[in-house]
């Protein structure tokens, strides 16, 4: 059996992928540019880093590093050498748009559009809210228990990276997911107000949301992120105030497993918030 090349390694969804097609017996190459025990290193935005691992590869599992544009060389080499690539994207990218209007949207769809011609067989996954953004809180959870941002009854529901993992688990060692747009979501919908009282119940402290005027919820988000992406991901909140972010059954359809609550991925990441 051939090893598949698993990039972003060492990341919250790579290393599942590694961890879950290990657990299944499947040789795995974990590509990194800082990486496991076992693993190559590599740049993706470096084609050349990337060819020495590709050797017996015919697999890989894909996701966007750094700039979109700097991906396509290494998206043109995959053409050249891989019959399949499973691209980690995201659930910005809008299909019924010829050009996108999100940034994050846009900029996955920009390797989407290289993998598409790049001849391979394909499997894009598109999740929408990463249960792991909320490890952003975990500073102010710790010190002294309160989340402080804009629009705290946005509601979405927040995938856990281990079923992010399985679904792509099953598109790179499966059969009958190529050209699949794979939507991911967590199993129902919940806002920022509730995503940080059960993070504090599982850390087993009191935690609470504090809402902020927006424009110092913005300028705090300046001081991690450009502005566009502030201001992109500020408006997708707006928008979820009311309207809560539609979940899908995908997980349950590619793995034939449920979906993993956000009251389990708290748990399991409690002591990141204690």
């Amino acid at each position: 059996m051939k090893p598949i090349l698993v990039a972003g390694a060492t990341g919250n969804v790579g290393s599942q992928v590694v961890a879950q097609l290990r657990t299944r017996d499947v040789p795995v190459r974990p590509l990194s540019r800082n990486p496991p025990p076992g693993g190559v290193r590599g740049d993706l935005g470096k084609p050349d880093t990337i060819a020495p691992a590709l050797d017996g590869v015919d697999t890989v599992f894909l996701m966007l590093s750094g700039s979109a544009e700097a991906l396509v060389p290494t998206v043109s080499l995959l053409g050249e050498r891989v019959k399949r690539v499973v691209f980690l994207s995201s659930g910005a990218v809008d299909d019924s748009l010829q050009e996108q209007a999100n940034p994050i949207g846009a900029w996955h769809r920009v390797v989407e559009e290289a993998i598409e011609a790049a001849g391979v067989e394909w499997t894009f996954l598109r999740p929408h809210g990463f249960a792991t953004n909320t490890l952003g809180w975990a500073p102010s959870i710790r010190a002294d228990g309160v989340v402080r941002g804009a629009y705290g009854e946005a509601s979405m529901p927040l995938i856990h990276e281990k079923d992010m993992a399985a679904v792509a688990v099953e598109a790179l060692t499966g059969d009958g997911h190529a050209g699949a747009k794979y939507a991911l979501t967590g199993t129902r919908p919940m806002t920022q107000i509730e995503q940080v009282r059960i993070i504090g119940e599982a850390a087993g402290r009191p935690a609470r949301w504090e809402e902020i005027p927006l424009e110092e919820a913005r300028t705090a988000m300046l001081a991690k992120m450009p502005d566009f992406v502030v201001d992109t991901m500020l408006g997708g909140l707006r928008g979820l105030v009311g309207n809560p972010g539609p979940v899908t059954s995908t997980v349950q359809d590619v793995t034939g497993g449920p979906g993993t609550d956000f009251e389990v991925w708290a748990a399991e990441h409690a002591a990141a918030f204690r």
